[in-house]
């Protein structure tokens, strides 16, 4: 391996490689690691895949690893067991022998673990007769004696899937509930038969299955069967980054766990994309080299876009001192999203008690906090010094359906500032590396609350416990002197909050850490 990466992608399946083969060809610097066994190496095929049906899934493997090799692609057998943020927003990837590279992006495919029934036997016959998706091996078991091992309620439906492909399908209720009395009468009509009794093991005859034996004793015929196993997506190595996996249901079940992602296979963490069956359990090998090239395309144009906005912001520093507004809008090109989306704690505590009116939120960013006051009945006003924010900003609101509650204004707000008076002004974390006149913003802010109306001013009270005074000189203000800044007349603003309190905030490469915020909310009295 190198020592760095454009991106890594972990897991070399379908998808993975299907995303490095997309990402080689566009030029980008691709690792590949996978520990080398994929979830079907049991099946003797793969199908349903148009131009390669029947292929060995090595052969298939085979083939794709050299084709990423042909563009430049790096493939190394190993497992990955830690992934953790830098503190410069890439990431450091881990794997078991304690080597280690860096990416900019990842790309994760780690796919899923079938967990199967505790059934002796089950097991060391899966992907021979013991199958899970009658499109996968349907064909192969065609007009055989097929058994139906049922763990839940979905295992009806499952029978009567099997039935396409087989007159011979016998469902064995084993722990599964007993069917509703129209699901009964449908497997009736379609000639499958009900077995009851908990199934303890499979009976073979030297190499070969010939039926399932039952606690009781009995033996029932079968030559295949299918089992709905527990799809547990692969995502223990990605805990250090906070991606988390979600319930998979199926018919009002859990049958397991996946990776949400949108439709090109972002995550919710920044700069991890995701593809096959670890974000969606029930895609063939065709689904998930489809969704690998997708993926693969979406990270090149994130990355296309970052080195556009940071190409800008070189030239124009070349140029001269870089404007405020032209830094914002290349920090905010530099990710996809900064933030989250999700309104400020800070802001859903303090004001969900409050009734809606009109509310200015300054420095609105991507737009998580406006978004959130509109959809409680708020006219809002958001504003903010960059136009690539506000885009995201306006993009959110139209997916949000509260497009029409928000007005969305550009302002450098120490030399202009949205005009008309608010029952709420919200300035959260409005702070700038640059010369920002925040005193002077804060006071155009208080100016701007009507009689009666709210001011919260949220900010940070020092650096968070894994930076070491990064910029001597700089100074957070406290609530007592962000109030006095303001000016105050005697009698004018009743204060209703003025505190600090820390908060658990993960440090960029994942690790926990602290961070001390204050805030000051006041209530114009006239």
């Amino acid at each position: 391996m190198d020592a760095t990466y454009d991106v890594v992608v972990i897991g070399g399946g379908a998808a993975g490689l299907s995303g490095a083969l997309t990402l080689g060809r566009a030029r980008r610097k691709v690792l590949v690691v996978d520990s080398g066994q994929p979830r079907n190496a049991p099946a003797e095929g793969v199908h349903v895949y148009l131009g390669r049906e029947g292929v060995p899934p090595q052969e298939l493997l085979a083939t794709g690893r050299a084709e990423v090799a042909a563009y430049g692609g790096q493939i190394v057998t190993g497992t990955v067991t830690e992934v953790e943020r830098l503190a410069d927003g890439r990431f450091r990837v881990v794997l078991a022998d304690g080597s280690a590279t860096e990416a900019d992006r990842l790309l994760v495919t780690t796919g899923l673990v079938d967990e199967l029934p505790p059934v002796r036997g089950l097991a060391e016959r899966w992907g021979r007769e013991v199958l899970h998706c009658p499109y996968c091996h349907g064909w192969e078991v065609r007009d055989q004696a097929i058994g139906i091992l049922a763990t839940g309620a979905i295992a009806a439906h499952q029978a009567l899937m099997w039935r396409q492909w087989s007159d011979d399908v016998t469902l064995f209720l084993h722990t599964a509930p007993e069917p509703a009395e129209e699901t009964r009468r449908q497997l009736a009509a379609r000639g499958v038969k009900l077995v009851t009794g908990e199934v303890t093991e499979l009976v073979l005859d030297g190499d070969r299955l010939t039926g399932v034996r039952l606690a009781d004793g009995r033996e029932v015929p079968c030559q295949a069967v299918a089992v709905a196993a527990r799809l547990t997506a692969r995502t223990e190595m990605l805990k250090g980054i906070g991606l988390e996996p979600a319930d998979q249901e199926m018919g009002g079940e859990v049958i397991g766990t996946h990776i949400p992602v949108d439709p090109m296979g972002k995550t919710g963490v920044p700069g991890v994309w995701a593809a096959g069956n670890v974000t969606n359990p029930f895609d063939q090998v065709i689904g998930s080299a489809a969704a690998g090239v997708r993926a693969g395309a979406a990270i090149n144009l994130d990355l296309i876009m970052q080195e556009a906005a940071a190409a800008a912001g070189a030239a124009a520093a070349a140029d001269g001192p870089v404007s405020e507004e032209d830094f914002w809008d290349a920090r905010y090109g530099q990710r996809e999203r900064m933030f989250s989306g999700d309104p400020n704690a800070v802001l859903v505590r303090e004001v969900s008690d409050l009734p809606p009116g009109r509310a200015l939120d300054l420095g609105c960013g991507e737009g998580g906090d406006a978004v959130w006051l509109a959809a409680r009945g708020w006219r809002v006003t958001g504003a903010d010094i960059s136009g690539v924010a506000l885009g995201r900003a306006a993009r959110l609101a139209e997916e949000a359906g509260v497009a029409d509650r928000i007005d969305w204004q550009r302002h450098d707000l120490g030399v202009s500032f949205p005009e008309g008076s608010y029952d709420l002004v919200s300035a959260c974390f409005l702070h700038s590396p640059g010369a920002m006149p925040r005193e002077k913003i804060l006071r155009t802010a208080a100016s701007a609350v009507a009689p009666g109306g709210v001011l919260l001013v949220a900010g940070h009270a020092g650096w968070p416990s894994w930076e070491h005074d990064p910029m001597p000189g700089v100074h957070f203000p406290t609530p007592q002197e962000v109030f006095d800044s303001l000016e105050p007349a005697e009698g004018e603003w009743e204060v209703l909050r003025s505190e600090e309190h820390e908060r658990a905030q993960n440090a960029p490469d994942g690790r926990p850490g602290t961070r001390t915020d204050n805030v000051l909310m006041i209530r114009r009295l006239r």
